[in-house]
């Protein structure tokens, strides 16, 4: 079993992916108590996908955050550098176009996409500037960006409460729902090491996004970040 460290070697961060496929979004489930699936759900408005928009879901894994967007009659294309996450997917949902790609180095034109989204995978990234430029390239003139990632709970018990739950509580949990108990260390690891919501919201400006706006759900457990390109 492979284990990233927070430098995030790319072949280190797909080998542990590799690893987890099978019983990721179980382990997912079990670990956000069931709070993940509302988490997508806001993704899922956030993004407003309508009918024949082009939707790029990036880190979409197995293509489980995909489903929302395909069922607005949206095309929506899910992209991972995780082979084994991808051929997972391909299993459940064949007839989405997956795609393997690495979120620095996009595989498709400039200004294809009305809209870009990425759950729970920008901070896995090696280069997140990187990433947030690409993104920011492949999206049409007007399109927009929603990001929902981990962050920093706001209300200072609740922030400690997580810390404790995220180094003691998480690997112990994983160790009997996951197949890789250690990719969940790493996980708890990255989470802690991940810039708080202002941070983000700044790198999003730099990297060209326009009316970059959050907001916190779970108490800032999870934010999700939105932002434009303008016309």
């Amino acid at each position: 079993m492979t284990r990233a460290s927070l430098d995030k070697q790319p072949h280190e961060v797909a080998s542990m992916f590799d690893d987890v496929a099978e019983r990721y979004d179980l382990t997912n489930d079990v670990l956000s108590l069931g709070q993940d699936r509302r988490w997508r759900k806001e993704v899922a408005k956030a993004v407003d996908a309508r009918p024949a928009q082009k939707i790029l879901d990036l880190a979409a894994g197995t293509g489980t955050s995909s489903l929302p967007f395909a069922r607005t009659g949206a095309y929506v294309v899910p992209c991972d550098f995780s082979q084994g996450m991808l051929q997972v997917g391909k299993q459940r949902q064949p007839w989405l176009p997956y795609t393997a790609g690495d979120a620095t180095r996009l595989p498709f034109k400039d200004d294809t996409f009305d809209a870009v989204s990425i759950s729970f995978g920008l901070r896995n990234v090696q280069d997140t500037d990187a990433a947030l430029r690409e993104m920011h390239r492949v999206t049409r003139p007007g399109g927009r960006i929603v990001i929902c990632e981990f962050s920093h709970p706001t209300w200072a018990p609740l922030r400690t409460v997580y810390t404790e739950y995220l180094m003691r509580a998480l690997p112990p949990v994983a160790r009997t729902v996951s197949s890789s108990p250690d990719a969940y260390v790493y996980l708890a690891e990255s989470i802690r090491a991940w810039p708080d919501q202002p941070a983000l919201a700044g790198r999003l400006g730099k990297a060209g996004w326009s009316r970059v706006a959050w907001r916190n759900l779970s108490g800032g457990i999870v934010a999700l970040h939105r932002g434009f390109k303008a016309s």
